[in-house]
């Protein structure tokens, strides 16, 4: 029985304590940018998933592959000349606005982040989703080859040359309550899709 007693007290004294939550946090941030520097030592080729890490920047002149994956993460900023293959997924971040230069192959997703404003001459391939944003205009001269999604913002204007190559979809906005379907066809070039309140 003593010997049982020794051997418990040794085993108490050489437990190694839990590291707290800073501490976890530094090192998730570390692998997250270790992530990042493997996948352009790698030939940014393939996707490249931060979903819901605790980065908050990237480098710059980066360029990836197939898809960026940020949603639900802490990024404030995008870097400048991002170029991004494939869709650029930035649902629920805190990011306010997008460089000038951003390049995006497929869909830009910003649903329920903090963006307020996109830059003059922005173009999108594919889709372009803003739902329930605090996005309140858009730049002149923006292009989205698929859908561009409005719903649940509070656009009450549409910009000069807008191009839609898909729907536009503009449910729970001001801009939907003032125009009707008509007046709007006669404001945006819709190429091919409808509109939706």
């Amino acid at each position: 029985m003593i010997k049982l007693l020794d051997l418990l007290k040794e085993s108490q004294s050489i437990l190694i304590p839990r590291r707290s939550s800073e501490d976890r946090q530094k090192n998730y941030i570390i692998a997250s940018q270790k992530k990042i520097q493997q996948y352009i030592k790698n030939g940014s080729k393939g996707d490249l998933n931060l979903y819901d890490t605790p980065i908050i920047s990237l480098p710059d002149n980066l360029s990836v592959g197939g898809d960026l994956k940020l949603g639900s993460t802490k990024i404030t900023s995008l870097p400048n000349n991002l170029n991004v293959e494939g869709n650029l997924i930035l649902y629920d971040t805190p990011i306010t606005s997008l460089p000038n230069n951003l390049n995006v192959g497929g869909n830009l997703e910003l649903s329920f982040s903090k963006i307020t404003s996109l830059p003059d001459n922005l173009n999108v391939k594919k889709n372009l989703i803003l739902s329930f944003t605090p996005i309140i205009s858009l730049p002149d001269n923006l292009s989205v080859g698929g859908n561009l999604e409005l719903t649940g913002t509070e656009i009450t204007s549409l910009p000069n040359n807008l191009s839609v190559g898909g729907n536009l979809k503009l449910g729970e906005t001001p801009i939907s309550k003032e125009y009707t379907k008509k007046q709007i066809r006669q404001m945006v070039n819709i190429k091919g899709g409808s509109i939706f309140f």
